[in-house]
């Protein structure tokens, strides 16, 4: 009974989408290892979740597939911010030291602008509405009324889960995480992840318009 039931489905089902790397955890993961407004970047993650797998669940995930000029406009900009975010995270990489004074001075102020940075690596990825919109919504809009909460509700703790842990972990593993030479490697990751996920959606930018 536990196994099927709608909270439990919800939960497996929304690990399943969130947990595979990609730009928002790699994103999550950085942040954490910086212990820079990683907390908040979790809770703007989770928050979203919360709106884009309630739309989904609820009946209106529709409306994004309906909308392909929105999208298109979406994928762009993704594809801009994740080319940018990538190329700076090759470079730190390849010039350690000159990324961290870049990284001291962006701990000067930069909430303003890590909470841009998470909305963008959020929002500005057309794979977050198949995930959450889409997929989680179209399989929640199956169930009968009275488990589509329950569906939801397993979605949502599944992204609370997975954000704090992941950012907690990053932080509280920051000393061996930010050796140079394990900070070289993730730096070298997230950006092969950033500049791969931006070929993937120009190739798919390019089909659409075609």
């Amino acid at each position: 009974m536990f196994v099927t039931s709608p909270l439990w489905q919800g939960l497996t089902l929304g690990l399943a989408m969130i947990v595979p790397i990609g730009a928002q955890n790699a994103f999550v993961l950085n942040q954490g290892i910086r212990r820079h407004h990683h907390l908040m970047v979790a809770t703007v993650c989770i928050c979203c979740d919360v709106f884009l797998i309630s739309l989904g669940v609820f009946g209106t995930g529709a409306l994004m597939s309906s909308q392909p000029l929105l999208l298109t406009l979406i994928t762009g900009a993704g594809i801009l911010f994740l080319t940018t975010y990538g190329a700076m995270a090759l470079r730190s990489a390849m010039r350690p030291a000159a990324a961290d004074e870049a990284r001291k001075a962006a701990h000067l102020g930069g909430r303003g602008a890590v909470l841009l940075g998470t909305l963008a690596v959020t929002l500005l990825n057309p794979h977050v509405y198949l995930d959450t919109m889409v997929i989680l919504g179209s399989i929640g809009s199956q169930l009968a009324t009275h488990e589509r909460l329950w569906f939801a509700v397993g979605c949502l703790l599944a992204s609370f889960i997975w954000f704090n842990t992941l950012s907690l972990g990053a932080a509280r593993f920051a000393p061996v995480l930010s050796q140079p030479k394990v900070k070289r490697g993730i730096d070298l990751l997230v950006g092969g992840i950033m500049l791969a996920l931006a070929t993937q959606l120009t190739w798919q930018l390019a089909g659409q318009l075609a």
